[in-house]
């Protein structure tokens, strides 16, 4: 198999330690984040890595999920395997072999290593401010996360979320948005399971020809 890893930049370190520990070392193509904010961004940046992949490429690893219709009717040329999940964190909160197309809970904020610098709350907030100005900025803030109640830290088990500087940096952002802060299970398991070619019913096989759709990420 001549594979190629194309990975959400958010999960970086996650395949990084995926690969590790899996004995693999698969070439990786990152798509920035930043492009989530927009799903058609996100979707052209898609179309443009798939379509610069190296033609010896038979095999494109997908490390990311549906994310807000990014791979919606994107044909594909290769065979693409990809997590039938909703987005990046059902994909880190997947602990077993059963499939959810979505773990999240109404209400609550997932908060990991990577929810810093320019990507953190603290950013956004700042950003809206140097936008809006400061009082319309805080205003329009709080009312995109009125409706949140929980903070919830993942502990997927590859990074210290226990560490008091990391507890204190997430008290931050949970104080932000008047939000209790808390655990909640997760894991590598899906990426380990990319990597290794263990590819059961959590994984979407898609082969030359086919279009993604929505129902393949959400339906038996």
């Amino acid at each position: 198999m001549k594979a190629v890893i194309l990975s959400c930049s958010a999960l970086d370190g996650y395949v990084s330690a995926a690969q590790k520990k899996m004995k693999t070392n698969y070439p990786v193509v990152n798509v920035d984040r930043k492009y989530h904010e927009d799903p058609k961004q996100m979707r052209k940046q898609l179309v443009e890595k798939l379509g610069g992949l190296p033609s010896e490429t038979d095999t494109v690893l997908v490390a990311m999920g549906f994310c807000g219709g990014s791979w919606k009717e994107i044909a594909i040329q290769k065979r693409v395997v990809i997590p039938r999940v909703d987005d990046c964190i059902t994909l880190l909160l997947h602990t077993d072999d059963n499939w959810y197309p979505n773990l999240k809970k109404a209400g609550h904020l997932y908060l990991s290593d990577t929810d810093t610098g320019e990507h953190s709350l603290e950013a956004m907030l700042e950003k809206m401010c140097e936008r809006c100005g400061r009082e319309d900025g805080e205003s329009i803030f709080r009312s995109m996360f009125a409706s949140y109640t929980n903070a919830d830290i993942m502990d997927t088990g590859l990074y210290d979320c226990y560490a008091k500087e990391y507890i204190a940096e997430a008290q931050k952002k949970a104080d932000l948005i008047g939000c209790a802060l808390g655990y909640v299970d997760g894991s590598n398991l899906l990426l380990e399971k990319l990597v290794s070619g263990r590819w059961d019913r959590q994984f979407i096989v898609a082969e030359p020809g086919q279009m993604l759709a929505e129902n393949d990420f959400l339906e038996n």
